[in-house]
């Protein structure tokens, strides 16, 4: 029998439950609380580095089910503050399964809490808007002040390689790629990596001299957690960076950061895109796809200057930027994840065209 938990939200709002992973009288913790509407994939949200410093709301009732799978971790951590589900699977049941979640958030020192109505909190969320939360063993042990004040501070620092790190195709290597690492997802160098591509993880604060002696074929932009405009320091190494003519794919926090570059701002969202199902509109095609996605700000498009950019796709439930094309550089940006991990595999194509710019400036 686990011992009793609660999730207090920073309007006072309480939800009693029981504890899982780091029990919480061992230590509480407070983070921005999210939800995600992802009915597979917990180990790689876990694992995302886009969730430093929150705490997950799965919507989907189980959680667990498939056990825990070290090959599908998107980093070395897991880096949510905190987990909330309505149920976790005590008995997983799968040939590829390692352990379950419970042994596996202790492990990891993260706290959970089981047996809450995760719909009714995703519901306040949505009506609300994305609020602070602390899970605590008591009540009354929830110091609110430190709620309401906590902000999520150096999260691109906190999930960047601190070095380079290379990932290297299984063969001949066609194209040597540098990912700026701002917290990447594992699979976006597996993906470049499997289509022949050289990958070189640098750190977030790297100089654009410094990647330009590298002498790539092309950049990545990764994703990472937090506001996108808490990073001048990148921002104005990649409004540098965007001189040289390397093609630049941005994902994510990437295509933000280069949005702010290139001159237009950043919104935060009411509550944000998360999950595996979000549809998003080609505005050149009218095709639509449906994306995984993880982010809680967005580009305004409108102020992107015309000159500089036109917006290539749309959230089709709230309109909202989903991706740039850049017209004076050689630059296209996407706020969801093609290499959905986990996901719907709709927009993988989009590596084929950042090959596609690269080949052709290779061979020009």
């Amino acid at each position: 029998m686990s011992s009793p938990a609660y999730l207090v939200l920073e309007n006072s709002m309480t939800f009693e439950g029981g504890s899982f992973g780091r029990r919480p009288e061992e230590g509480g913790t407070v983070g921005e609380v999210v939800f995600t509407t992802g009915m597979t994939g917990y180990l790689e949200t876990l694992t995302d580095p886009s969730y430093y410093g929150q705490i997950i709301v799965q919507t989907f009732p189980m959680i667990g089910n498939y056990g825990v799978i070290g090959p599908d971790f998107e980093s070395a951590r897991v880096q949510p503050r905190g987990y909330v589900v309505r149920e976790w699977c005590r008995n997983p049941s799968n040939f590829r399964s390692e352990g379950d979640l419970d042994s596996f958030l202790r492990r990891e020192g993260v706290v959970g809490i089981c047996g809450v109505d995760t719909r009714a909190i995703t519901r306040i969320i949505r009506e609300r808007g994305v609020m602070n939360g602390v899970i605590v063993a008591d009540p009354m042990d929830a110091d609110m002040d430190e709620v309401k004040k906590f902000t999520i501070k150096d999260s691109v620092a906190g999930v960047s390689v601190k070095a380079p790190v290379v990932v290297k195709p299984g063969g001949e290597t066609l194209y040597r790629v540098v990912l700026w690492d701002f917290g990447a997802k594992g699979n976006i160098a597996k993906s470049l990596a499997a289509r022949g591509c050289e990958v070189t993880l640098v750190p977030h604060d790297y100089s654009a001299e410094r990647i330009a002696d590298m002498r790539p074929d092309g950049v990545m932009l990764c994703n990472g957690p937090g506001d996108p405009a808490d990073n001048p320091g990148v921002i104005e190494e990649l409004r540098k960076f965007t001189q040289t003519g390397v093609p630049i794919f941005g994902i994510c926090l990437g295509h933000q950061l280069l949005a702010l570059a290139m001159g237009a701002r950043t919104l935060r969202l009411k509550y944000g895109h998360r999950g595996a199902n979000q549809p998003v509109r080609d505005m050149k095609t009218g095709s639509l796809h449906i994306t995984t996605q993880n982010h809680g700000y967005t580009v305004a498009h409108e102020s992107m200057p015309d000159a500089v950019a036109e917006m290539r796709y749309a959230n089709a439930n709230d309109g909202t930027c989903e991706g740039m094309d850049y017209k004076n550089i050689p630059a296209f940006t996407v706020q969801f994840h093609p290499e959905a991990s986990a996901g719907p595999l709709d927009t993988e194509f989009l590596f084929g065209r950042f090959i596609g710019m690269m080949k052709e400036r290779k061979h020009a």
